[in-house]
Formats: C-alpha cells, structure tokens, sequence
C-alpha cells in the first residue's frame, strides 16, 4: 500500500507518495515552512498526484533529528498516512 509523507526541507513542504518499487514518487511542493498544509490543501494536493487517503486512515506526526542520531540538531516534523490510488487501487 502506497503511505503519503510530508515533510518540511529546503523553506518549503514536500508531500511524496511512498510507492512500492517504483523509480521517483509522485511529489507536490507548498511555498514557505511557517505555516502547515491543512488537510483540505494536503488532500487536494494527493488528489492532483491521483491518491487519496486509505479508507480510515488519518494523519500521524512524528518528530527526527536534522542529523540522525543526533539530538542537538534541529528537529524536522513528518507526517504520514496511508493512500490508495484515486481509482481504487493499491498503487
């Protein structure tokens, strides 16, 4: 089952759709970090790449290090979910 991530690097929100096997993943860029997508705007944006959320699924928050293993360095939020092609498919 292909899982959605966003994560805020280089100024700026990255929504990826984590495909199974595939070469390059299906990506959507927000402007600016100081403000997150909402879910509306994150959900249009997989809508546009031809995923939607898995049925039940919600968003998940989780917290790195800009550096693995290294807790001095600043933190980076990620977020993810499962999906599902918007035609019904796994992927």
């Amino acid at each position: 089952m292909p899982r959605v991530q966003m994560v805020c690097r280089d100024g700026r929100w990255r929504l990826y759709v984590v495909v199974p096997r595939a070469l390059t993943w299906p990506t959507h860029y927000f402007p600016g970090c100081s403000v997150v997508p909402t879910v509306q705007e994150r959900s249009r944006a997989l809508a546009l790449l031809g995923y939607v959320l898995a049925d039940g699924a919600d968003w998940t928050w989780t917290e790195d290090s800009e550096r693995p293993d290294d807790p001095s360095t600043p933190v980076v939020l990620i977020a993810a979910a499962d999906a599902r092609s918007r035609d019904g498919g796994a992927g």
